[in-house]
């Protein structure tokens, strides 16, 4: 399997503009085989990654995203020709080689690391490798997978992923390992001391401890949603549930992560997570710009949900957050890296699949939506694949995507 990078393929030193994340180039990381001892205190990680590879250019020298509190002990290659050096800095481990590799040439690289991981301090907040007070999780979006592995973290590069974790007794790790490709930042393991529960057919929670609260409508909506977006993507839907409350619960592939506080009265939230395994997991963003199309359908698919249920008809939830939505300084097509999170970007992207779906009607809208889910499944999107997906089944949103993603100014209400 070859992954595409970005439609305009970046130049030697050129950065993910939202991340500041400078591009690997020369590459694909086509396999992550991640191998790790984590002892819970004191937070301590020894670890083996090999990383599957193909060049899709010729080099000497090669770079992959790996943060300063892991020091890389040993780098071998698969080659013949060897490693020269290796070396850390500016959040790089930096490889260079014997000889020059040539073009789509496939081999392997095996890092032995370790260290006390720690989360990197960003613009939004501490992501990565977090300890807490009984266990770890990681946490990635954008760009916080390099304090736990290294990688080419960047989200347009999926790979497959095979986890092995040994950790101390009376401790769970939880890793998701799929047969299907995803980016690095929605890998993840999480460790605490969990019991495992089944929810139905093909979902399932750890949970610290008893209680499933709200998860208990978990299948049920995950039936739901198969009728509305297509057949689930992945071979099951696993919750982890921590002991400590978390600001915010999260969502890596095939799998979502959230505090005990969040398993009452948060129905929507367990929607909005299991949600992204079609949009944002299956259907990765090419790049950050296009988060919209992630947390647009995600944000709508609680506001589906709510009217299946026979909580809030989906128009009164549309009424309800146009009303709330607030000036903004960006547009929804490009929102910016101070903005990417910002919970206009939610909400305006659900009301603006709520635009499309009044002006071509349910039955366009809804299999113009399986289409694109079904097209571009396990693969990237921008927002022209939906565009072209509403075109095959005789619709033209563009001027209706112009007005509400490309213009500060809020349109009238659907």
């Amino acid at each position: 399997m070859r992954n595409l990078r970005l439609r305009s393929t970046p130049i030697p030193g050129t950065r993910d503009r939202y991340t500041g994340v400078e591009f690997n180039l020369g590459f694909h990381v086509t396999h992550y085989d991640l191998d790790f001892h984590y002892i819970v205190n004191p937070n301590r990680l020894n670890a083996t990654a090999t990383l599957t590879m193909t060049t899709w250019r010729a080099l000497n020298h090669l770079t992959l995203d790996m943060a300063q509190g892991l020091a890389a002990r040993r780098v071998e290659s698969s080659l013949s020709i060897g490693v020269k050096r290796f070396r850390q800095s500016g959040g790089k481990l930096r490889i260079t080689f014997n000889e020059e590799i040539p073009v789509d040439t496939e081999f392997t690289l095996t890092i032995r690391y370790g260290g006390n991981p720690r989360p990197r301090r960003t613009a939004w907040g501490e992501l990565g490798w977090e300890e807490l007070d009984n266990g770890a999780l990681t946490a990635n979006q954008p760009n916080g997978a390099p304090t736990w592995f290294p990688c080419d973290d960047t989200p347009d590069e999926k790979a497959t992923y095979n986890f092995r974790v040994r950790t101390d007794r009376d401790y769970t790790a939880v890793a998701n390992t799929t047969s299907r490709p995803m980016p690095t930042y929605l890998a993840t393991i999480q460790v605490g001391q969990f019991r495992h529960v089944s929810l139905g057919r093909n979902t399932s929670a750890w949970l610290p401890g008893p209680n499933v609260g709200d998860l208990s409508k978990q299948q049920a909506m995950l039936d739901y949603f198969e009728t509305v977006f297509g057949p689930y993507p992945f071979e099951d839907y696993q919750v982890v549930v921590h002991e400590d409350p978390l600001e915010i619960p999260l969502e890596a592939q095939g799998l979502s992560i959230f505090g005990v506080n969040h398993l009452h009265n948060n129905e929507r939230l367990i929607a909005h997570e299991l949600a992204h395994q079609w949009f944002g997991n299956s259907l990765g963003i090419a790049q950050w710009e296009d988060i919209w199309l992630n947390e647009g359908f995600a944000c709508y698919a609680e506001w589906l949900w709510a009217d299946f249920a026979g909580r809030k008809p989906v128009d009164v939830s549309v009424r309800e957050h146009y009303a709330k939505i607030t000036p903004m300084r960006f547009t929804l097509a490009d929102p910016g890296p101070r903005d990417m999170f910002d919970d206009r970007v939610y909400k305006r992207g659900a009301i603006t699949l709520h635009a499309l779906r009044r002006s071509v009607g349910d039955e366009t809208f809804f299999n113009a939506v399986r289409d694109y889910v079904a097209t571009n499944a396990h693969g990237v999107v921008e927002t022209f694949d939906l565009v072209n997906a509403f075109k095959r089944h005789g619709a033209d949103i563009s001027p209706i995507l112009d007005a509400w993603t490309q213009h500060r100014e809020l349109p009238v209400c659907p």
